[in-house]
């Protein structure tokens, strides 16, 4: 039996876990493994592990043979799995669903990719699952409005639809795919495509200023001033959901990058050091 590993970078307890938990039991045996809180935003990270006492509590979820929190963002909980605190290797690990595409400068600071990155240092693939959505913190839509709009279903069964192709004939190399889907009716998505990391997100913060608190001389609150939406190219993953379809961009590791334009610095190391 495959094992699945879900997590998430919103909460164990965040709306868009479940549905993707419960369409990954169709492929394999699924084991959620996700924060105990928000972690938005937490990219990689697995923060100071050293300074503080790992604790994992165990949830029931529905339709979900085994689940549980973990103190901590969600790279440190596939970390975990990694080192074996939950039993034998996981095969794959999914991530999501996030509410609000993961495109652009955004995939830098995405926890959602955070924990496939996590999962790619130990020699598993990931997939990681976002959906659009519409216009909050710009337009005056609160949190949870814009959660409640969120169209679950069709983001979990096109992530359940690329899991069956990927198990049926999996890849020779370990990867990560970051998929992202529109928040509309299966039935309205115009296609998909595969596509490139864009540079600009739909749209994005434009810029930040210090504002005093009243009486508190050492105290700013920062006031963050959104741009207006960006009409991106067709071949980036932001511009690909602008149009209403799916994106899927494969995201590489890390790598060491071959420059030739640094060699004063290169030469005022040689003259430090040798």
């Amino acid at each position: 039996m495959v094992r699945i590993l879900v997590t998430n970078d919103d909460g164990i307890l965040a709306p868009g876990i479940l549905p993707l938990a419960q369409a990954m039991t169709e492929h394999g045996d699924v084991t959620v493994i996700a924060p105990d809180t928000e972690y938005s935003g937490a990219g990689a990270a697995i923060g100071a592990i050293w300074e503080q006492t790992p604790h994992v509590t165990r949830h029931r979820l529905e339709g979900i043979a085994e689940a549980w929190a973990v103190n901590g963002p969600p790279a440190l909980a596939v970390m975990y799995a990694r080192l074996g605190a939950f039993g034998e290797p996981f095969d794959l690990v999914v991530s999501g669903i996030n509410p609000g595409a993961n495109v652009g400068r955004s995939v830098y600071h995405s926890g959602t990719v955070g924990a496939c990155l996590s999962g790619r240092n130990g020699g598993w693939s990931g997939i990681a699952v976002s959906q659009a959505s519409a216009g909050w913190g710009v337009e005056g839509q609160a949190w949870e409005e814009m959660v409640k709009l969120q169209q679950w279903e069709t983001a979990a069964t096109v992530a359940s639809a690329f899991v069956r192709g990927y198990l049926e004939h999996p890849p020779t190399e370990v990867v990560i795919a970051n998929i992202n889907v529109p928040n509309v009716a299966l039935d309205d998505i115009e296609g998909w495509s595969i596509t490139e990391v864009g540079q600009l997100p739909p749209r994005s913060m434009s810029n930040a200023a210090l504002v005093a608190r009243d009486g508190e001389p050492d105290e700013f609150d920062v006031d963050v001033t959104w741009g207006e939406p960006v009409d991106l190219p067709d071949h980036t993953d932001g511009g690909t959901i602008e149009r209403g379809r799916v994106s899927v961009t494969y995201l590489t590791r890390l790598e060491a990058e071959h420059r030739t334009d640094l060699t004063s610095a290169e030469r005022s190391l040689d003259r430090l050091l040798t």
